[in-house]
């Protein structure tokens, strides 16, 4: 799905609300700055986040809401997958906002709906 290029300066200017659940559908949302768009796939740097990458690994099925100061924004849903190595690995690695961060894996997101809000 092809992503336009006024949502991708949205998605990298500003937080994400990401959203996971478990398998059993309970709801688990994490705010989340280190977020780029390659190849129209989204890919959040995992630095910290436990919980959400046990829900990836038992439901694939995401949600990202993102707005900028004008409330303009989108809601993204999609499947994710994670790497802890390869290319998107290097990838998170590369990214000037994890300098100093551990960079202990890449969310890569394949949207699949994506709605304009605001």
């Amino acid at each position: 799905m092809k992503i336009e290029k006024e949502a991708i300066e949205i998605i990298e200017r500003n937080p994400v609300a990401f959203a996971t659940s478990t398998k059993d559908g309970k709801p688990h949302v994490i705010a989340t700055a280190f977020v780029k768009v390659k190849s129209e796939k989204i890919i959040i740097t995992n630095n910290c986040m436990k919980t959400s990458i046990e829900n990836i690994h038992q439901n694939k099925h995401v949600s990202i809401v993102v707005w900028n100061d004008k409330w303009k924004g989108y809601q993204i849903e999609g499947v994710a997958d994670y790497f802890d190595k390869g290319e998107y690995m290097g990838f998170v690695k590369s990214m000037k906002e994890n300098k100093n961060e551990p960079c202990k894996g890449a969310i890569v997101i394949t949207p699949k709906i994506i709605k304009q809000i605001g």
